[in-house]
């Protein structure tokens, strides 16, 4: 099964400029989930899109393939299935036409080469399947019978009557958050379908590994999840 790992890496980023290459233990953050997709035993080529020499530069220096976005798909607005299908036709007409497409987030960069394989091995042994996520469990203050919205001024339970009979953690059902990658079919990419083109399968990882870096606060976090061993990563340029 031919696995393309794509690394999205537009230049435009606004919460944190230059996201994409901001440093995060002291490498530049898209070097996270390159490392990751580098050791992975399923991934057989991996690309970066992007439209930004700085961040060509950046992958240049890690000994990462680039393909230039054009820059209709750079807008802070554009889909990125309009991405990855203008890809994989791009990559068609050259020949090369991966079975699937690994979705590499900068802003997950605790993915470990484990993450990425037990989602490909999902999509092998099941056949009817058409992507495979990693999934964290839901933490209880943020599970969706205690939200709450704002109606008329007034603070109301988003979902009163779930909340009425699951009152408590142990009447709860478990949720989940998205973590930290989603493999998708390219046959599904192709139809238009999301890169969570259902059937979708769950691979369960821990919750501090699903960390979307957003914000200065959040990579604040990242710095303090490396620094205490909260999450464990490779040493950078060994294995694979």
């Amino acid at each position: 099964m031919e696995v393309l790992g794509l690394i999205p890496a537009r230049g435009g980023s606004k919460s944190i400029p230059y996201k994409n290459v901001v440093e995060l233990g002291g490498h530049p953050m898209l070097a996270y989930v390159h490392e990751a997709a580098r050791r992975a035993s399923s991934i057989g080529r991996i690309l970066c899109s992007t439209e930004d020499q700085r961040i060509a530069c950046v992958c240049a220096g890690l000994g990462l393939e680039v393909v230039e976005r054009p820059l209709e798909l750079a807008d802070d607005d554009t889909h990125i299935i309009a991405v990855l299908k203008e890809l994989i036709a791009r990559l068609d007409d050259q020949g090369y036409r991966p079975d699937a497409v690994a979705l590499l987030q900068v802003t997950s960069p605790f993915l470990l080469p484990e993450h990425i394989d037990g989602c490909v091995e999902l999509l092998k042994k099941n056949p009817e399947a058409r992507s495979a996520q990693t999934v964290a469990a839901m933490p209880h203050n943020f599970h969706a019978y205690n939200q709450r919205h704002i109606v008329d001024g007034e603070v109301r339970f988003r979902f009163e009557d779930e909340r009425r009979e699951c009152y408590n953690k142990q009447t709860k059902p478990k949720f989940y958050t998205f973590g930290n990658i989603v493999v998708t079919r390219t046959e599904a990419l192709k139809d238009g379908d999301t890169c969570f083109a259902a059937p979708s399968l769950p691979f369960e990882i821990p919750r501090a590994y699903a960390l979307d870096v957003d914000t200065p606060e959040d990579l604040d976090v990242a710095e303090w999840y490396l620094q205490t061993g909260k999450v464990s990563i490779a040493a950078f340029g060994k294995g694979r």
